[in-house]
């Protein structure tokens, strides 16, 4: 297919213009004129790229790409390393960030919450980025750690006592420490996010609500690989996630 006609379908699919980002999303570097093969992974580094190039793939959709607000925008150093071997083997770079958290369906919240077994009764914060349900049944912040590890393949960092007993949580994946606050507001047992900044981990403790810190990229793997799916399903794509392990 056409790379015009795949950008017209992901603005249907996840409705980048609904959202206020740090980034422009949709197609950020142009590459040939006609898509078959499709690459996806978290972060639109070198190493995923090299994957890109070495599977023959015509584009690679990223949760992570390009263009941040406030970064140099200079083309130097990594930057043109990047742009160079996209634009070298004419691939086309597609990113979606916010629009590929919140998305009730293929999101990094919604399929972290499919993994996890967590039920989502609503959502809340600023363009409604914050989940929060229930775990399933009535569980410890311990048991509940290692039922994280199990699904991720990561241990969580818990701040908080391991025996307390936890139902109602809230969750967003990624860089989210900044909603504990609002998770705190809806009278949560437990928050879960990919990071925890050093003041949080005070005010988690001084919450007694649990905190759980699972990794930014192992708890935003899945989207992506939600979306690739349904571009094959829908569009007949050929598609392959590359995961680039990453310990943060």
């Amino acid at each position: 297919m056409h790379r015009d006609e795949l950008s017209r379908y992901l603005e249907l699919l996840l409705e980048p213009s609904r959202f206020r980002d740090y980034c422009p999303n949709g197609l950020q570097v142009e590459g040939r004129a006609q898509v078959a093969r499709i690459v996806t992974g978290v972060t639109a580094c070198v190493a995923l790229i090299d994957q890109a190039v070495a599977t023959g793939a015509d584009a690679i959709l990223v949760h992570h790409g390009y263009f941040w607000r406030g970064e140099d925008a200079r083309v130097v150093g990594a930057r043109r390393a990047r742009l160079s071997l996209l634009l070298e083997h004419d691939i086309n770079l597609y990113a979606y960030h916010l629009p590929l958290d919140a998305h009730p369906e293929l999101g990094n919240n919604a399929q972290l919450a499919r993994r996890l077994g967590l039920r989502e009764l609503g959502r809340a914060a600023e363009q409604e980025m914050l989940s929060w349900g229930e775990v399933g049944a009535e569980t410890s912040a311990g048991e509940f750690s290692r039922h994280i590890e199990s699904r991720l393949a990561r241990a969580p960092l818990l701040i908080g006592e391991p025996a307390r007993t936890i139902r109602r949580i809230a969750w967003c994946t990624g860089a989210a420490q900044g909603y504990f606050e609002q998770a705190l507001a809806l009278g949560v047992d437990a928050f879960l996010s990919g990071e925890i900044s050093e003041q949080q981990v005070h005010a988690a403790r001084e919450s007694g609500v649990a905190f759980f810190a699972a990794g930014h990229h192992a708890t935003e793997r899945y989207g992506v690989q939600a979306v690739g799916e349904r571009l094959a399903l829908d569009l007949g794509l050929s598609h392959r996630y590359v995961d680039i392990p990453n310990p943060v």
